[in-house]
């Protein structure tokens, strides 16, 4: 079958029209939906009823998924699927991560040596204003920035610290991790810029929520710097804006694009899926991560 589409930004989201994602795909659409998403950074589809066996069935046919370094988040009957939600048991404990605060410009997993890029988000309940999530295309960004910035950007990694991240969630439960995730993330260093193994294009690889600086630069020019690339890259023509309706899914690749979300009442319900899942190194951005502690800029 040749799938609808709609572009819903001139270069970064395309909506995917009438794709029921419950039942099983054929060889051909999987094939055109792992082109699909090779070109675009954000894939949408609408109106999905999905188990969370059925989601995970459908992630994975663009990679591995992952185990998500907090347990305390993850689904008891799939341990690949995240809870994010501000709702509580029957107890009064958080049933998963990041509430109902503001969530800065971030890309998921840059704090680790090899991250998943590739992540899914499906939503189940919604607040009724709020709660809106924002991607950035991070090539466009990298074409349209001044020369003198690129120039500077070129050869240069950014330190990545989980640490930072945890401390700028608003709820305390969010903020403490077991001594087992903290073992698995320690700070980790990114080639600033990268290029698609495809097309060759290049793109920014940023993190406003775990940067810390610049490897080999001074506290206070590395930031300065960094500052300096989120201010440039995050202009609103590179931004799309998505309001999400009960039912959706949406895929995004984590190697050229930042993500963020508007905060909304804390009384109203949100409850969200994701997914997050190791895409083909041959088809999509890779960052090249190293340890900051040992070898800083040589890829582990």
């Amino acid at each position: 079958m040749s799938l609808r589409t709609r572009p819903l930004h001139k270069t970064l989201a395309c909506e995917i029209e009438g794709l029921p994602l419950w039942e099983p795909l054929d060889e051909v659409t999987v094939a055109e939906l792992q082109a699909l998403w090779s070109n675009w950074g954000v894939l949408v589809f609408r109106r999905q009823a999905l188990s969370e066996a059925e989601l995970a069935r459908f992630c994975a046919l663009f990679g591995p998924l992952e185990r998500t370094v907090r347990s305390d988040w993850a689904s008891p009957s799939i341990p690949e699927v995240t809870v994010l939600s501000n709702l509580k048991d029957g107890l009064g404990r958080p049933i998963g991560g990041l509430g109902d605060g503001e969530l800065q410009w971030h890309s998921d997993q840059s704090y680790m040596v090899k991250p998943a890029t590739g992540a899914a988000l499906y939503a189940l309940e919604l607040p009724p204003e709020g709660g809106e999530t924002f991607w950035v295309d991070l090539r466009a960004a990298y074409a349209a920035v001044p020369r003198r910035l690129r120039a500077r950007l070129s050869g240069q990694r950014g330190i990545f610290d989980y640490t930072k991240r945890l401390a700028g969630y608003g709820r305390e439960a969010d903020q403490n991790i077991s001594e087992e995730a903290r073992a698995k993330t320690p700070p980790v260093t990114h080639a600033l810029v990268r290029a698609h193994p495809e097309t060759g294009d290049r793109s920014l690889y940023l993190d406003s929520t775990t940067t810390t600086g610049i490897d080999g630069m001074d506290p206070i020019s590395g930031p300065a710097l960094l500052d300096e690339a989120y201010a440039a890259a995050t202009r609103d023509e590179f931004v799309y804006a998505h309001e999400w309706r009960v039912g959706d899914l949406v895929l995004w690749d984590n190697g050229f694009t930042m993500h963020r979300r508007t905060p909304f009442e804390p009384s109203a319900r949100r409850l969200m899926k994701r997914m997050t899942m190791q895409l083909d190194p041959k088809r999509h951005v890779m960052p090249d991560g190293a340890l900051a502690e040992s070898g800083i800029g040589m890829p582990v």
